[in-house]
């Protein structure tokens, strides 16, 4: 199938960007990788009336660290970046691990940072990450100039905290405490199809091995990213073991996430998985903690 008709922008700074987003706002789709934009006017389930392609906009494409640890990205970077830059590999492990699971490398090719937070698919990867880091994002339009946490931007089913006037233009993830360990697993049919689920988990510890915080977070587990705050709790104040382990995956899957039946899997199902790789994902998070 073939889009519907629209008028075609190419904006080549972030004030005409936005000025554009300005005049047309609800009318107007904004152009990112177009990984799930594309299809989804090929189907003809939206259709935009101008399509503002920000590819040619340089101030949205940047990664750097400032001086207190902070790394910001450009909504505009490449998921193939991500996977591949140096820093974050040094300094976001969690980010950096889980970049191979998103789709294919074809699709990372062309997907960006800020198109898929701003699509915020409940079976994605980066928004279940940013909101594990307890990234933020800054929004911006013509008029305004704000910044939101991720756990406050995914706000239901493909649905944000962001205005049709409005455009993510950069992320932020603060910098890692140290003796902090992360994971990130998932499951699904074939490599590459969207996960049956998945979580990631960060653990912090002191010098005794004790938990002093910890972070669970899951995909494909609820209309927006599902945090285990209860579940992570348990954590804190105890060395890991294994009765441990298994308390707190089942207080998570059984009582802080809402999947739903599909036809890969029902609910049931997907609460096991979410306890067993619970227990995985903490595992390797101790141990990467404590090394």
């Amino acid at each position: 199938m073939k889009p519907a008709p629209f008028e075609y922008l190419a904006p080549t700074s972030l004030d005409d960007a936005l000025a554009a987003l300005n005049e047309h706002g609800f009318d107007a789709k904004l152009l990112a990788g177009g990984q799930s934009l594309v299809p989804v006017m090929n189907f003809r389930l939206t259709q935009p009336s101008v399509l503002i392609d920000l590819n040619n906009v340089p101030e949205l494409d940047f990664i750097r660290r400032e001086a207190n640890g902070v790394l910001r990205f450009g909504s505009m970077v490449r998921q193939n970046r991500l996977e591949r830059d140096e820093l974050v590999q040094a300094y976001l492990p969690l980010l950096h691990e889980t970049m191979p699971f998103i789709a294919h490398p074809q699709i990372r090719n062309r997907g960006t940072f800020g198109g898929s937070i701003a699509h915020a698919d409940p079976a994605g990867e980066l928004p279940v990450i940013a909101v594990a880091l307890n990234g933020r994002f800054r929004i911006q339009s013509k008029t305004t100039d704000r910044w939101v946490n991720a756990s406050d931007f995914f706000q239901a089913l493909f649905e944000t905290d962001c205005g049709d006037e409005e455009m993510i233009t950069e992320i932020e993830i603060p910098a890692m405490r140290p003796n902090t360990g992360t994971a990130f697993t998932e499951v699904a049919r074939r490599h590459g199809d969207y996960a049956l689920g998945g979580v990631a988990a960060i653990v912090t510890v002191d010098e005794n091995q004790v938990c002093t915080q910890a972070r669970l977070v899951y995909l494909n587990a609820g209309e927006v990213p599902m945090v285990a705050e209860k579940a992570a709790q348990l954590l804190v104040g105890e060395k890991m073991s294994e009765t441990l382990l298994l308390e707190t995956a089942v207080t998570a899957s059984s009582k802080e996430i809402n999947p739903t039946s599909d036809i890969h899997a029902n609910d049931e199902y997907k609460r096991h998985l979410a306890k067993v790789l619970t227990i995985r994902a903490l595992k390797t998070a101790f141990e990467r903690a404590v090394r």
